[in-house]
């Protein structure tokens, strides 16, 4: 049986583009080119629950979820978002979040250790406090020895330890 020039199919592919609100007609390939992204987009919002955007109005979609009338939040959870948990406890996300600052108790505590170990700097013997300083300068132990005039970093290794050895002795009642 033969076709019929009247039973060829040939379809128009029409591109909608949201902003101009009007119809563009475009090659097939075009077509697909524009909407493959965009069906990608949607079906992924839609395996999250983001995308509740109905089959009639499909042709409206741009891939632009965040601008979209029929977005969602889907398994997207806000900090404030509450569980109950298996005591009857309203629980959220914000609830587990550490406070990283400091309370005023630590901060007069970390206070008066410095005060009391730049104190006890003072109390080292001359050597021992240049050493302290470059070490806090962040010098190496061979920069050390060059700067001081030692013929090896372990004259200095042996005078750091000396030094701290004295400062944790002064500052016991700190650490």
């Amino acid at each position: 049986m033969k076709t019929n020039e009247n039973q060829k199919s040939t379809r128009e592919y029409k591109v909608y583009i949201h902003r101009l609100k009007t119809w563009v007609e475009v090659t097939e390939e075009q077509y697909y080119a524009y909407y493959r992204d965009i069906w990608a987009t949607r079906k992924r919002a839609q395996a999250h629950g983001q995308c509740m955007c109905p089959k009639s109005k499909t042709w409206m979609c741009d891939g632009d979820c965040l601008a979209c009338e029929f977005r969602a939040a889907g398994d997207n959870l806000s900090l404030d978002y509450t569980v109950e948990d298996g005591e009857g406890n309203q629980k959220s996300w914000a609830d587990n979040l550490q406070d990283d600052t400091p309370d005023a108790q630590s901060i007069m505590e970390d206070r008066e250790l410095l005060c009391a170990l730049y104190q006890k700097l003072q109390e080292l013997d001359p050597e021992g406090r240049r050493i302290c300083e470059l070490i806090m300068e962040g010098k190496s132990e061979r920069d050390i020895a060059s700067i001081m005039g030692y013929n090896n970093q372990s004259a200095v290794n042996y005078r750091k330890q000396k030094a701290f050895d004295r400062l944790r002795v002064l500052l016991g009642d700190y650490i």
